[in-house]
Order: structure tokens, then C-alpha cells, then sequence
């Protein structure tokens, strides 16, 4: 049944870019199962209810286990990278390079948003292209990977498709929401205002959009969860003024006289 939903092309595509074969392909394909899908297709209504509330036959487990391979992987990976920084400097580096929008960009490189088995009035409504669905399957394959593999091919996966995203680290960065306030900040403006412009979509599947206001601009943010709305207009915001998360840092202290 789930190997209907998922095209075989797309499953040898997949497999090519994670560069290791499945002997359990069931994992695979479970890793690309949205809840939205694993509640369609779902009995009676009864079962339908429970199986949203628990996430059942979606990749949730997998993503479960996915979050923590990659916090592992990518600490070991940081630990090596910059043998002489501390926990204050190591922190940072690895709450972004582990962030949303880094894996939703790891997933658009994969092209994995066409792999994803969602629900058909999902896919209608686009959410295979949001960032928290698509941040949520790359963990969910870092799973599969571990369950199937262990912790060796999950490993090549990310040093090979975090590789650019760790060598722009030039200096740790700064969450989006955390840098532009200290920009602001750094030239004496009122802080970020943020606004809830609307809140809609499925219990399963909410959708927030944020705008974030300063020094007469705004910027805005889609998520599925308000705080990454929030962070993604803070984003937004940042681009429009030109800056981006070190250089919010250096000029806050600049402003600060260090």
C-alpha cells in the first residue's frame, strides 16, 4: 500500500542521493510518509481520530530518532572542525547548522518536497513545501538511515549535505529573532514588533503567518509553528536590510564599544 504512494523512480532517486541502498525499504518509505497521509488512509473515523493523535504510520518515530542522530553527528563533526572553541562558541554553530531552514534547504538540494507522500488536500494546499514538514522528513531519513544502517551512513549523509552550510561558519552565527535585536539594539531603535497576521490549516498541519516590524520595514514569515514564523521573518527582515546574523553581532558590539 505505501509503496504505491511513493513512485519507484522516485524511491531509486532518493536512494542515489543518500547514496546507500535500503534492506529495509519499509523504513525509507515511512520516512516520507506525512501524518496528513498516514490519516487518509486510515479506516473508520474512530481509527482516523486516533491515528492523527498519535501520529501512527507517520514518519513522526523516525523523526524522533532522526533529531537525535543529527544532534550526535553533527556535535562529533563540530568537536573536530574547531578544536579550540568552547561550548559558548560550539553551541551556536550547532543550533543553526541542526535549525529549520537549514534542513528544509538540505531538502530542496535533495528535491525531496516531490518524494513526500502527503494527504491530497495537503498537497493541494502546498504544504509540501513548507519548511517544518520538509525540516521534519530530513530528520525522519537521518532515522531510517540509523535504523537501517547505523550510525556510519547516516554520518556520510550529513557531512556530505551539511558540508557547504559548516564551511560558511566563519564565526558562530546568531538566531534570526536574537540578531535582529541586537541590531537594532546596536543603533539605538525600538525593538522588533511581531503581529500575527493569520493562523489557519488542519490540527495536523497549522499554518502561522508572522509579520515582524522595524526602522520602517517589514518582514514576514509562513511556519507550522508560530516561533518559526517569527523566525523566519526575522529572516526576511534581515535580508531587506542587508545584514545577516554575524554581522548583526559584530555591529551590536561596535554599538556597545568592544
Amino acid at each position: 500500500m505505501e509503496a504505491e504512494r511513493v513512485p519507484a523512480a522516485e524511491i531509486r532517486r532518493l536512494e542515489a542521493c543518500l547514496d546507500y541502498h535500503f534492506t529495509r525499504p519499509e523504513l525509507l518509505l515511512r520516512a516520507l510518509t506525512h501524518r496528513s497521509a498516514a490519516h487518509e488512509r486510515s479506516g473508520n473515523r474512530r481509527t482516523r481520530l486516533s491515528v492523527a493523535r498519535r501520529g501512527a504510520g507517520s514518519n513522526e518515530r523516525l523523526e524522533f530518532i532522526g533529531d537525535r542522530v543529527l544532534g550526535l553527528v553533527m556535535a562529533e563533526w563540530l568537536l573536530e572542525r574547531f578544536p579550540d572553541e568552547q561550548e559558548g562558541a560550539l553551541g551556536p554553530r550547532h543550533a543553526h547548522l541542526v535549525s529549520r531552514t537549514v534542513l528544509a534547504q538540505v531538502a530542496h538540494a535533495m528535491g525531496l518536497q516531490s518524494a513526500l507522500d502527503v494527504a491530497e488536500h495537503e498537497a493541494r494546499a502546498g504544504v509540501r513545501q513548507m519548511a517544518t514538514v520538509l525540516a521534519d522528513a530530513v530528520e525522519a531519513l537521518l532515522g531510517a538511515l540509523y535504523l537501517d544502517g547505523g550510525l556510519d551512513p547516516a554520518r556520510a549523509f550529513v557531512r556530505r549535505m551539511w558540508r557547504e552550510a559548516i564551511t560558511a561558519q566563519a564565526r558562530p552565527p546568531k538566531d534570526p529573532k536574537t540578531a535582529l535585536q541586537e541590531w537594532v539594539l546596536g543603533r539605538g531603535l525600538p525593538l522588533p514588533q511581531y503581529r500575527v497576521l493569520s493562523s489557519d490549516g488542519p490540527s495536523h498541519a497549522p499554518r502561522f503567518v508572522i509579520a515582524v516590524d522595524a526602522q520602517g520595514r517589514t518582514g514576514q514569515g509562513i511556519a507550522g509553528s508560530k516561533r518559526a514564523a517569527e523566525s523566519d521573518a526575522a529572516s526576511d527582515l534581515l535580508r531587506q536590510l542587508g545584514v545577516d546574523s554575524q554581522a548583526a553581532t559584530t555591529t551590536n558590539r561596535k554599538g556597545q564599544g568592544q
